[in-house]
C-alpha cells in the first residue's frame, strides 16, 4: 500500500488533475495541445538532451538489459498482431497498428517518474538507456511494417520504406535532443554553466508539463466498444511485457537489480499517446487504440503496484 500512494499515486494525481480540467472545460483542447507541444517539442528533448549528455555510457548500456526489455516488447507486438488477425478478423493495417499499441510502452511520461519517485533519480540510468533507441527503433519497424503491409504488390521495398522513415524519424525533437545528448557526451565537448543552468530549468519543467498535458490528452479517447481488442492490449501491455522483461532479466542475464528495477518497470507502463498517434496517422485502428491508452493507464496504477511488489 505504501507504494501505491507514496509512489505511484502522486503521479496519477498529477494526469488526474489535467484530465479533470479539461473533463470541467476549464482547459480547451488547444491549451491541452500548447502544453503537449511545449512538453514534447521543447521541454522533454532538453530532458534527454541533459540525460544522455551525463549517462556512463559504458555502464549503462547492459545487452542484458536492452534484450530483456526489448524482447518483451517484439514478443508483445507478435501476440497482439496474431491476435488482432487471427481472433478479431481485422485487416493488415489494423492489425499493425494494435501490435503497435502491445510495443510501444510510455517509457518516459510515466516509467521516468514511477522509478525515480520508487527507487531515486540515481535509478534512472537504465530507463534512459532504454529510451534513448525507443523511438528512433520502435517508430522505424512500426512504420517500415505499416508501410510494407499497405504498399504490398505496389512494387515498393521495404529498404525504401525503411530509410524514408527514418528519415522522418530523425527529424523529431526528441529523437534530435537524445542525438545532440551522444553527441555531448561522446565527444567530451564542455558547455558553460549558465547552459547547465538553462538545460536544468527547461528539463525540470519537462515531466510535471508532460504529465499534466497527458491527463488533457487521455479525455479525448472515451472507451468505445471493440472491449475485446482492447482487453488484449491491455494484458500484453502490462502483464506479458513485463513478465517477458523479468523472466529474462532475473534468470536469463542476471541482470544486476537496478538494471532489473528499470526493465520491468519501463516494460509495465501503459501504451503511450504515440501508440494512437501512430494508427490516427495511417487511420488504423484508431478507436481501439484510443481506448486502449485510456483503459490501460488507469489500469497500470493496479498492476505497477504489483510489479514494484515483486521487485526487489
Amino acid at each position: 500500500m505504501t507504494a501505491l500512494i507514496d509512489v505511484i499515486l502522486p503521479v496519477f494525481l498529477v494526469i488526474g488533475f489535467g484530465y479533470a480540467v479539461a473533463w470541467r472545460g476549464l482547459f480547451s483542447e488547444s491549451a491541452v495541445d500548447g502544453v503537449m507541444r511545449f512538453a514534447q517539442s521543447f521541454a522533454v528533448p532538453v530532458l534527454l538532451f541533459r540525460s544522455i549528455a551525463k549517462l556512463d555510457l559504458g555502464s549503462s548500456y547492459d545487452p542484458g538489459l536492452m534484450i530483456s526489455f526489448y524482447a518483451g516488447a517484439f514478443a508483445a507486438f507478435g501476440l497482439g498482431l496474431a491476435g488482432a488477425r487471427l481472433l478479431f478478423g481485422r485487416s493488415g493495417p489494423d492489425a499493425v497498428a494494435i501490435g503497435f499499441c502491445c510495443l510501444f510502452s510510455n517509457s518516459l511520461l510515466l516509467g521516468i517518474p514511477i522509478t525515480e519517485r520508487a527507487y531515486g533519480a540515481s535509478a534512472l540510468a537504465g530507463n534512459f538507456a532504454i529510451i534513448s533507441i525507443h523511438s528512433p527503433l520502435l517508430y522505424t519497424f512500426g512504420i517500415t511494417l505499416m508501410e510494407g503491409v499497405r504498399s504490398h504488390g505496389s512494387g515498393t521495398t521495404l529498404g525504401r520504406v525503411a530509410v524514408n522513415a527514418l528519415s522522418g524519424i530523425l527529424r523529431t525533437p526528441m529523437v534530435i535532443g537524445i542525438l545532440l545528448g551522444f553527441m555531448v557526451n561522446l565527444t567530451g565537448l564542455t558547455l558553460h554553466g549558465s547552459i547547465w543552468a538553462a538545460v536544468d530549468m527547461m528539463a525540470s519543467a519537462a515531466l510535471p508539463t508532460a504529465l499534466f498535458g497527458l491527463g488533457g490528452v487521455l479525455f479525448r479517447y472515451r472507451p468505445e466498444g471493440d472491449m475485446k481488442a482492447i482487453g488484449m492490449v491491455t494484458v500484453l501491455s502490462l502483464i506479458v511485457h513485463p513478465a517477458v522483461a523479468y523472466g529474462l532479466g532475473r534468470w536469463g542475464f542476471g541482470l544486476e537489480t537496478a538494471a532489473l528495477r528499470s526493465a520491468v518497470v519501463t516494460a509495465a507502463m501503459a501504451p503511450g499517446v504515440n501508440a494512437y498517434l501512430f494508427a490516427n496517422m495511417y487511420g488504423a485502428a484508431r478507436r481501439v487504440a484510443a481506448s486502449s491508452v485510456l483503459i490501460a493507464t488507469a489500469a497500470s496504477i493496479f498492476t505497477v503496484w504489483g510489479w514494484l511488489a515483486i521487485l526487489p
